[in-house]
């Protein structure tokens, strides 16, 4: 069966990578995580994903164009980046998937990375992960909570699918947030385990103070809304 996906890439200077990928989804934690790396290590672009079940959408960045699905790598860290900004629809998921698995094993990638958020009530800011094989746990459970059972929905769990099916090693970060606001200190935490796992040391100051402006706003939204609430009960309207 031949996929729709392309991956148009001009070169990969990495030898034997690490592949991360994030796709939007609950609180944008992967996404925000992957364009935290791009701006931070200022990231060289070196090709797209493109496919024609993606919508007919252009991100722009400071006016200039961007196809929605962007491909970057680091020759310093030797790793290679999958960042998107848009979500992918359930139909074109398991292309994709198959599509990148099968990029990763022609770049001689050594481990995919697949970074998402997963929703919980209680919004502790951990980590979860999980892998495709049982020795990959020990690569990284000093570092995170182990997700032991339930689902990874979306193109995050396509991809370890794929990873399984093909036998490329694969681990899934999931950052822990309540809900679908965007989530920039859910990010920071995967990050801070990425690091930890990898011996990196990617700074996350930016996003915990984009947290901080965050929550203020939310703050000011919940107190505005408690006082029209008081206005309403002071002022009670009959009719």
């Amino acid at each position: 069966m031949e996929l729709e996906t392309e991956i148009v890439v001009d070169r990969v200077d990495v030898e034997n990578p690490v592949l991360i990928t994030s796709f939007p989804g609950i609180g944008l934690v992967g996404t925000i995580a992957t364009a935290h790396f791009i701006l931070e290590l200022d990231l060289e672009t070196i090709g797209v994903v493109d496919s024609r079940m993606l919508p007919p959408v252009a991100s722009l960045f400071e006016g200039v164009v961007l196809p929605p699905i962007r491909v970057y790598q680091s020759r310093d860290m030797g790793f290679v980046l999958i960042h998107s900004d848009v979500p992918v629809i359930p139909q074109a998921a398991v292309d994709m998937s198959k599509r990148i698995v099968q990029w990763a094993a022609e770049i001689n990638a050594n481990r995919i990375y697949s970074f998402a958020g997963v929703a919980t009530f209680e919004d502790r800011k951990r980590v979860f992960g999980a892998a495709t094989r049982k020795e990959l746990l020990d690569e990284i459970k000093d570092h995170i909570e182990i997700f032991k059972t339930g689902t990874i929905s979306g193109i995050a769990g396509s991809i370890m699918n794929e990873c399984v099916a093909a036998k490329m090693p694969g681990i899934v970060l999931l950052g822990e947030t309540v809900g679908f606001n965007p989530d920039p200190r859910a990010a920071a935490s995967l990050i801070d385990a990425f690091n930890k796992i990898m011996g990196w040391n990617v700074s996350v100051e930016k996003l915990i103070k984009e947290a901080e402006m965050i929550e203020a706003q939310m703050q000011r939204l919940a107190e505005q809304a408690r006082m029209q609430e008081a206005k309403k009960e002071e002022f009670p309207m009959y009719g």
